[in-house]
């Protein structure tokens, strides 16, 4: 059985090329990981997310837990079995989504009482029952429970959250089942306060962790903030466990991050700017609804490999979006997960070659330069 692990094979500056080991495969980082929140990455089949290099997709604790229920997932063979996602799955402990989408939630030492979005039946969320869903799912990857820190927030309102976070933290570790394969990710918190970001750091390591996540981020700071912040947390961290910065993020985000040494990436913008007309291209995204793509033959990106790039047109999409025909969404999420894929990429290629500052530059100033119109 494959022991949980990661590997830096090499580095530059503070980018790190590595893999993570799991029980469902290897994970190529620096990685970047589509959402698949209730089991299933929005417009997707599982084979086309694989078939666009993506290693590692997310489930999410809350949704499942409500719909369909994490013991029937379990009944069903877990979620790899139940969704046919034969790779490594990472899970959300159902924190965030408690505080940003539940009813009438009731925060304690305990964990949270909410009531169901969908039904407004009620629930106890702690970080045992976290816990034993994420393993009921068979999550290669389990995220410790926290509360997700606001922003903005005083820095006594974050010292509260970080320290519950902490305690739920050590109480995520005495839970978790110990097995070959599978890993435990605590999470530091502290908002944009450094003396937090580096207590928390700290009592994550005391209680040992297979990899740290960075949360409490992308939550309206802004890139410079976040950048800053990024600055001063990832120096924190065990050089020989994955760093994961959760929710990020837009493609300047996540190469701004790897340069600041995180690993690991998840969010939801390609799928869901998919559904909503828009494909990212290596000049900056691109609306599809705008009436100038109607008579334009080019592909969305000359350099992508998708179907929605190989075999079509932009004027396709375009009609297809205006017609809200089902197709159009589907296209263009292919097209963002390659896209997103595509980038991740070239940041390993770059990373492994010792080019990576200069790569960085180049993406940047592409996108700067923006989507040119047709002659």
């Amino acid at each position: 059985m494959t022991q949980f692990g990661f590997q830096v094979h090499a580095t530059d500056g503070a980018a790190r090329l590595g893999t993570v080991s799991t029980a469902h495969g290897p994970m190529d980082t620096p990685a970047f990981m589509p959402v698949g929140t209730a089991g299933t990455v929005k417009a997707m089949l599982p084979e086309s997310v694989a078939a666009t290099g993506a290693q590692t997709i997310l489930g999410n604790t809350y949704h499942l837990m409500l719909r369909p229920g994490a013991e029937r997932v379990g009944r069903l063979g877990g979620l790899h079995e139940f969704m046919q996602w034969k790779g490594p799955i990472l899970t959300d402990s159902g924190g965030f989504q408690v505080m940003s989408l539940a009813k009438l939630r009731k925060m304690s030492e305990e964990g949270v009482a909410f009531q169901s979005h969908i039904d407004g039946s009620r629930h106890m969320l702690t970080p045992e029952r976290s816990m034993e869903i994420q393993n009921l799912l068979d999550a290669d990857i389990t995220m410790a429970f926290d509360e997700c820190t606001p922003f903005p927030a005083t820095e006594p309102q974050a010292a509260e959250s970080m320290h519950l976070s902490m305690r739920w933290a050590r109480r995520s570790k005495d839970a978790f089942v110990q097995r070959d394969g599978y890993g435990l990710f605590g999470i530091v918190q502290g908002g944009v306060y450094q003396n937090l970001r580096e207590e928390s750091a700290k009592a994550l390591q005391r209680i040992g962790f297979d990899g740290y996540a960075i949360g409490g981020l992308a939550v309206g700071e802004g890139q410079e903030l976040m950048f800053a912040t990024l600055d001063f947390t990832t120096p924190l961290l065990p050089a020989d466990r994955p760093r994961y910065l959760m929710g990020v993020g837009k493609p300047s985000d996540i190469v701004g991050a790897v340069l600041r040494g995180v690993d690991m990436f998840d969010c939801v913008m390609p799928t869901r700017s998919g559904r909503t007309a828009q494909g990212f291209t290596r000049r900056g995204t691109v609306n599809l609804r705008n009436a100038r793509h109607q008579d334009d033959r080019r592909p969305l990106d000359e350099q992508c490999s998708c179907p929605a790039c190989r075999q079509y047109s932009r004027a396709y999409l375009h009609h297809l979006i205006r017609s809200e025909e089902i197709l159009g969404p589907m296209l263009l999420t292919w097209h963002n997960i390659q896209f997103y894929q595509d980038l991740m990429k070239g940041l390993r290629q770059a990373i492994g070659e010792s080019r990576v500052q200069r790569f960085a530059e180049d993406f940047l100033a592409a996108e700067a330069q923006g989507d040119i119109e047709p002659l």
